[in-house]
């Protein structure tokens, strides 16, 4: 059996569906949505390069569903070292979250863990919901029932955000703290600091409390201070 987490722990307060801005996958949040609260909605498989907002949704699905009463279990693969332990030990979830397929992608006894788990979730009614960098063809699993299960699941191929979409949900991320937010300073940000949307709002809230600590506006001095002084 997996171990359970307490519930704050598990689902990060930013990881939930009114913190994911969708961009060109609209489509996806209202399937994943759907899943999370529908034990007849189809099985889903989303892939898409890091920072597209795979994890994000299996973990607002599973916030969703948990606090709709179901029974849910996240397991991030990649952070496994027992992949079919792991999968065999899976009992009792009405939504199962499967992060980083990949991870399990060539290991023969794993895979057999999740073909199993795949089975024996349809037969108990259980939803199954993956996430991995690729579709499920180029996923590099050898087990050809796996990978035909796999791709019979409805796909969505994430798109990550672009700059102005990021801009534009950091400036009104920003307005909504009260803070000011020019131009030039976003372009200074941009052009030094990562892109990754998580990233750049777990930086926004820390500029909220510098500034209002040292009483200042954020400009391109005080931004560059204060990378600089975390940093080091």
């Amino acid at each position: 059996m997996i171990p359970q987490l307490p519930l704050a722990l598990r689902w990060p307060r930013r990881q939930r569906f009114e913190y994911f801005h969708a961009g060109a996958n609209a489509a996806a949040l209202v399937a994943v949505q759907a899943l999370a609260l529908e034990p007849s909605a189809p099985w889903i498989y989303l892939h898409g390069a890091g920072g597209s907002g795979r994890s994000h949704l299996l973990m607002a699905a599973c916030q969703a569903a948990s606090a709709a009463g179901r029974c849910v279990q996240y397991l991030p693969l990649a952070t496994l070292s027992d992949h079919a332990a792991a999968l065999r030990g899976v009992a009792g979830s009405e939504l199962l979250a499967l992060d980083d397929l990949g991870a399990i992608a060539g290991k023969r006894e794993a895979e057999h863990a999740l073909f199993d788990l795949y089975n024996r979730a349809k037969a108990e009614g259980s939803a199954l919901l993956f996430a991995a960098d690729t579709a499920p063809a180029q996923l590099g699993i050898e087990l050809p029932d796996l990978r035909s299960r796999l791709g019979a699941c409805t796909q969505f191929a994430l798109k990550p955000l672009d700059d102005a979409e990021r801009r534009a949900v950091l400036k009104a991320q920003a307005v909504a703290r009260g803070i000011e937010l020019d131009d030039g300073v976003l372009d200074w940000l941009f052009a030094r600091y990562a892109r990754d949307l998580g990233a750049l709002l777990d930086l926004l809230d820390k500029l909220d409390v510098a500034s209002l600590a040292a009483q200042r506006r954020i400009t391109i001095p005080f931004l560059r201070g204060f990378l600089r002084e975390a940093a080091s």
